[in-house]
């Protein structure tokens, strides 16, 4: 009964984590679409921009604020929840379709929060980028090229902001969404392959105290 309930726990807390994920990265892409309809990825001009959504736009800041947040605490949550499905792990097909999905979606997480370093076009985000920048074009055989297709070749403009604003808002943010639906899915699944399993242990377990006690009286 300890293992059962141990494992209980843990099914039930991937869960509710699973959800949370799914919560954030609509919170995330919702937020996300309110401001592009007055962000505009251009350099010098996106931080105007996003100064006017705080400042103008009735409850712009808020809704800046809650794709900030929903950002950061999506990676924190899925990195948890990688603990909790390693704990709980059972190396069944749904148990591999969560842990793999929820690895890309940290993967995702993270690459939403660099592709959204220098959309504000702070000096902070913008020396950032540039160091980061000669990471990639460090890399052997595929740095520059990678630095070329980021940037739109040569320096960080404002076809940099357009290219990282397309890649955050269309792509990765896409791909965010879609695998958190499959971490769910997948999660959902393990938990309705397990309950079957809990019930059966658990009417054995009835059943064989009466026995217990006829034989030990």
């Amino acid at each position: 009964m300890k293992n059962l309930s141990y494992e209980f726990v843990l099914r039930r807390t991937a869960t509710i984590l699973s959800v949370a994920l799914l919560t954030l990265c609509a919170i995330a892409a919702v937020t996300g679409i309110l401001l592009s309809f007055y962000y505009e990825p251009v350099a010098g001009g996106a931080n105007q921009a996003l100064q006017w959504i705080d400042t103008e736009i009735p409850n712009g800041q808020i809704i800046h604020g809650l794709h900030d947040y929903a950002g950061t605490l999506l990676i924190g949550v899925a990195l948890i929840q990688m603990v909790v499905m390693f704990l709980g792990r059972q190396f069944r097909r749904s148990w591999l379709t969560g842990w793999i999905s929820n690895i890309l979606l940290i993967l995702n997480a993270i690459a939403l929060a660099w592709t959204a370093m220098i959309l504000d076009w702070s000096q902070v985000g913008y020396w950032r980028f540039r160091i980061e920048l000669s990471t990639i074009e460090a890399i052997p055989l595929i740095g520059s090229t990678l630095r070329d297709v980021i940037t739109g070749g040569g320096a960080v403009n404002t076809t940099t902001v357009e290219h990282l604003y397309t890649i955050h808002s269309y792509i990765i943010s896409g791909s965010a969404v879609l695998l958190a639906i499959v971490h769910l899915l997948g999660v959902l699944w393990q938990e309705k392959q397990q309950t079957p399993a809990a019930s059966v242990t658990s009417a054995e377990s009835k059943t064989d105290a009466p026995r217990e006690l006829i034989k030990n009286p």
